[in-house]
């Protein structure tokens, strides 16, 4: 089936008095990868499982070009769909569980081995066709979900944290894999996760919830680089959000004062005085007295990534301040640490 765009407006989902996802507006364009991000309960899954059809709407509509379609069962919809907990049919091969919705849909036998076969040699299991899910790796077991959706040839692919079940090696490696597969069929994906680096690799936008609430849409990059608030800032990587007071505003420029800080920033939540979040990055912090912006911190924890060392500090004032640096540093340590005024974000409490 072919189409332009899935139009979502104003989905709503409530179980009694909870709202689990409230007026959702989001277009997407035919071979587009979406991400719906955020921690759990936020509403993710709920969004995902409204637009397969598994669950009714409270308010709202769904539209696949002018189709409306938010009344139609799960099977009508025709979207491929990938769980987390791969569910498969235990005493079927792998041939026969990538071959079932085509034997529900009853697909020619001639044409749907061709559509088996392909989606096998696509995700890398065509020498594994006989055996059974209990045989394969985690990895694989994922691999045979995956080809069970794409065989439909579905409109839209729809993937519930396919990945949370693998371990960290396996999860980069499938991650990798779906990327490769949506670019290859040039699939459309709605994909929900909770991890940020996953979402920022494999998604050409990004939808963060809170609580059934959207709070940012936007490329990797602008939700990464230009959160529109604190909580997404934190959420993508803003570990340090100090209270602090905007005392001076020049342009998008802020300064903020207190617990002993004097920081000039960026003023993303158009504060013009008073209390104010202020988010920098860990490794946006530069070892060093800086000309601007410059912490002396104390050292308390120290860990190891390879190249890198994750530090754990605080402030005279003993507020905590994390950064990240390849300067060997131990527990005790007084540095002095200096941050770029741009990588300092100025928000609205």
């Amino acid at each position: 089936m072919t189409f332009s765009q899935l139009r979502l407006e104003g989905v709503a989902r409530s179980f009694g008095t909870a709202n689990a996802l409230s007026g959702l507006d989001l277009t997407i364009a035919r071979g587009e990868f979406v991400a719906l991000l955020g921690p759990s309960g936020c509403g993710k899954s709920t969004a995902l499982n409204c637009l397969a059809g598994l669950l009714p709407l409270t308010g709202g509509s769904i539209w696949l070009d002018g189709a409306r379609i938010d009344g139609q069962p799960p099977e009508q919809r025709g979207f491929g769909m990938v769980f987390q907990n791969y569910a498969l049919f235990p005493h079927m091969s792998v041939r026969a569980n990538v071959g079932f919705g085509l034997k529900m849909r009853k697909v020619g036998r001639a044409e749907a081995r061709r559509r088996v076969d392909d989606a096998l040699r696509l995700v890398q299991l065509s020498d594994h066709a006989t055996k059974f899910p209990a045989q394969l790796s985690g990895g694989q077991q994922q691999r045979v979900a995956i080809a069970r959706a794409v065989v439909l040839e579905p409109p839209v692919v729809l993937m519930d944290e396919p990945l949370s079940n693998l371990d960290a090696k396996l999860r980069l490696e499938m991650r990798m894999e779906i990327r490769r597969l949506h670019q290859t069929l040039g699939l459309t994906t709605v994909y929900v996760t909770h991890d940020q680096e996953e979402a920022l690799s494999l998604a050409d936008r990004l939808v963060v919830l809170r609580e059934g609430t959207v709070q940012q849409i936007g490329t990797p990059e602008e939700v990464y680089a230009q959160p529109v608030n604190s909580y997404v800032a934190s959420f993508m990587g803003y570990r340090n959000l100090l209270d602090l007071t905007v005392t001076a505003t020049a342009g998008t420029s802020a300064t903020v004062e207190g617990e002993g800080v004097r920081l000039t920033g960026t003023n993303r939540g158009s504060v013009t005085e008073g209390p104010a979040k202020v988010a920098i990055r860990p490794e946006d912090f530069v070892i060093g007295d800086g000309a601007a912006n410059a912490l002396e911190v104390t050292v308390e924890i120290v860990e190891y990534h390879g190249r890198e060392l994750s530090v754990s500090a605080r402030l005279a004032s003993g507020v905590p301040v994390y950064f990240r640096t390849d300067k060997r540093l131990a527990p005790g340590d007084l540095a002095k640490i200096s941050v770029p005024a741009e990588r300092v974000l100025v928000f609205a409490p």
